[in-house]
């Protein structure tokens, strides 16, 4: 039996624990992350990201290694019936708002080697495999966490916070004992992963067939790579779905053969629609698959679960650090359960259009949505904005929406996107022709211990950031704002009007800032001794 004592231990190694022990290695924490299986798995599984994700992997400093394993989408993600008629088209082409392609494809498991390299090069970051967890106690000030091993039989090891990242059937979320809220959306789909063997071009590159005879996704697999979605029909059991030989028969009808491409992977998944109650409890919370399922058809489960990590990487820092209480762990859940409900409801919402077997149905869909012009704002379901929930966010204007990422040129020259010029942190950007350090000190009470550092932008003068491309003045100009608090996780806590230190605007939303962050004083009490790295 041996002992260790960590800050934070983390269940499983999937994308969503790799990237959040990247992230709070990154700030110097001492981190465990433990895993049952002794490999990697080595088949697809999670597929798409979005421009926000590709942020969140920059952030890590993994931007040069996620683009050289992902594609990003040349054109638009289209839906036709059975006809081949358009019934939507939605553009995922270019750049989103957050300084990535709006669409990019990737393979999980080239995802998960690159994540899993970054966190093992990490001298403050452990990644144990072949390590079950099979005991959680909670304690006063710490937890204690019992696994089994390959290496020996048995082990423990003490943290200050566990989080799960261990599934759908999360150990963690039992410990916790959290219950899941079940929208009751069911539908079995067989998912056939494909290497093609010749040099065929799909356009669009991603689609929707929506024939109520078996409606079926074609999209991309991440480079070089293809996958199929064939929803089972009436009739049809799992296990009948689930062979090689019904994989080829369906394949066959989009002219894949064994001659032509390579089989990896078929395998039959439930898309469900669930969330648990509570993502955290005392010194435990749960992130990803652990605290959320979805259907596919929006593309936003592992985006999802990334952006748990993110929410909780900055949060589990401050308290770590002795800057915040554990009470600032409690915006998890509201903060990201809101959140998540708007990405469930839309993947639910698309995969009614989606799934629909009946034909009198299929035809009424169809006429409405080419009446449309296949315009998804006209056509699609409209669901509420994705907004956080109730936590370190602002009624005021923007709280809770996430900003944008344009680029900037800093004082050496040099243009690059705007957190590769800031780097980690809060950031508080005022439009300005003059430098930040004529703010600073009217604000410098309000800054202490809440990580704020103040940041002037303008298309001339001599701000600290010069707008060069324009988008950040457009973007102020069009909320109509004059400064923009935003968090460690790239979303906003709430923006104002009047950026003048001598009016009570800007001093009471750093006021604000302060309480729902619940500052601390640091003592030596208190005080984490982790050095940062950036």
């Amino acid at each position: 039996m041996q002992d260790n004592t960590h800050d934070v231990v983390i269940v499983g190694a999937g994308p969503v624990g790799l990237a959040l022990g990247r992230m709070l290695g990154l700030r110097g924490h001492d981190v465990a992350i433990l895993e049952r299986w002794p490999e990697p798995y080595p088949l697809p599984r999670a597929v798409h990201f979005d421009d926000e994700i590709g942020r969140v992997f920059q952030s890590m400093n993994l931007a040069d290694e996620i683009r050289a394993i992902s594609e990003a989408v040349p054109d638009c993600y289209e839906w036709r019936n059975a006809a081949g008629e358009s019934l939507v088209k939605i553009d995922w082409s270019g750049t989103g708002p957050s300084g990535w392609p709006t669409a990019s494809f990737f393979s999980q498991p080239q995802l998960e080697k690159v994540l899993g390299a970054a966190v093992e090069e990490m001298p403050n970051v452990t990644l144990l495999r072949g390590a079950e967890v099979v005991g959680i106690d909670e304690r006063a000030d710490d937890v204690e966490v019992t696994f089994t091993s390959t290496v020996v039989k048995q082990r423990r090891m003490s943290a200050r916070f566990v989080i799960g990242c261990d599934g759908a059937n999360s150990f963690v979320r039992q410990r916790m004992d959290a219950t899941m809220h079940d929208q009751g959306f069911f539908f079995d789909w067989l998912i056939v992963d494909t290497i093609p063997l010749d040099d065929r071009e799909w356009a669009p590159q991603n689609w929707q067939l929506c024939d109520p005879t078996r409606p079926t996704t074609v999209v991309s697999g991440g480079p070089g790579r293809r996958r199929w979605e064939f929803m089972r029909l009436p009739g049809e059991t799992r296990d009948e779905l689930n062979t090689p030989e019904k994989a080829w028969e369906l394949l066959a009808a989009w002219d894949r053969t064994p001659e032509n491409s390579e089989l990896q992977r078929h395998a039959v998944y439930t898309f469900a629609a669930r969330w648990a109650d509570r993502w955290n409890s005392g010194r435990l919370a749960i992130a990803g698959d652990a605290a959320h399922q979805m259907p596919p058809f929006a593309g936003q489960g592992m985006c999802s679960g990334i952006r748990d990590a993110a929410n909780l990487s900055w949060k589990l820092d401050r308290i770590l650090r002795g800057e915040s209480d554990l009470a600032l762990l409690d915006s998890y859940t509201s903060e990201r359960s809101e959140h998540l409900q708007h990405a469930i409801t839309m993947s639910v919402e698309l995969g009614r259009v989606i799934c629909v077997l009946d034909e009198k149905v299929a035809a009424e869909r169809d006429t409405r949505m080419i009446a449309g012009g296949a315009d998804p704002a006209k056509v699609l379901p409209v669901t509420a904005l994705p907004v956080l929930g109730e936590g370190v966010t602002s009624h005021g204007r923007l709280g809770g929406t996430l900003a944008p990422q344009f680029p900037v040129q800093s004082g050496d020259d040099r243009t690059a996107l705007f957190d590769e010029v800031t780097g980690y942190g809060s950031v508080l950007l005022v439009r300005g022709d003059a430098p930040s350090g004529q703010l600073e000190p009217a604000l410098g009470p309000l800054l202490a211990n809440t990580g704020v550092r103040v940041r002037t932008v303008e298309r001339v003068g001599a701000p600290d950031l010069l707008d060069s491309s324009g988008q950040w003045v457009n973007w102020f100009d069009a909320h109509r704002i004059r400064a923009v608090l935003i968090r460690p996780d790239h979303y906003v806590f709430a923006a104002v009007t009047d950026a003048d230190t001598d009016t009570t605007e800007l001093p009471e939303l750093l006021t604000e800032y302060r309480h729902r962050l619940r500052a601390l004083t640091p003592t030596p009490a208190n005080l984490h001794t982790a050095a940062t790295t950036v």
